[in-house]
């Protein structure tokens, strides 16, 4: 089972390395409600000390489906198909993915993926609560002047 390596942390802040995108399929976790042992997966909330998403990466082997489908009380799931294509099927829509799709799916929505492909589909889930977002991309920052500790690095 691989482990992520903290890279640094502070408080403002925690950095983490899961590897390279092929290296997911080596992660593993019991899930907390099934108690099962979960391959290729790994949730970035509690590693990353997250507050207000939940964001897992998953690996799944060629001609493989997910093998259940879900729903959530509150949540709604992004997902970002980084390698691999297949289905995406949420209730009675079914649909063709791939590297680049990007799918937003409600709570209520019952939702499920699988992989057709010959290689492995790697895909990032990103979770949070829906109609949570208050403030978003420049409505919610200021630019500041900081003196970079790369500069000489380029």
């Amino acid at each position: 089972m691989k482990r992520s390596e903290k890279i640094a942390e502070n408080k403002e802040f925690t950095a983490v390395n899961l590897g390279s995108m092929d290296e997911i399929k080596n992660h593993s976790l019991i899930h907390p409600k099934s108690g099962k042992e979960v391959k290729g997966k790994v949730f970035l909330k509690e590693l990353t000390k997250a507050t207000g998403t939940e964001i897992s990466f998953t690996s799944l082997p060629p001609k493989t489906e997910l093998g259940y489908f879900h729903i959530h009380n509150n949540d709604e799931e992004t997902y970002i198909i980084i390698k691999g294509a297949g289905f995406y099927q949420v209730n009675d829509d079914c649909f063709p993915i791939q590297e680049g799709s990007v799918i937003r799916v409600a709570p209520e929505g019952v939702r499920s993926l699988c992989n057709t492909s010959d290689e492995d589909m790697v895909y990032i889930c990103v979770q949070s609560k829906m109609n949570s977002l208050e403030e978003h991309t420049t409505d919610d920052g200021s630019r500041v002047v900081y003196e970079s500790q790369w500069k000489e690095l380029l």
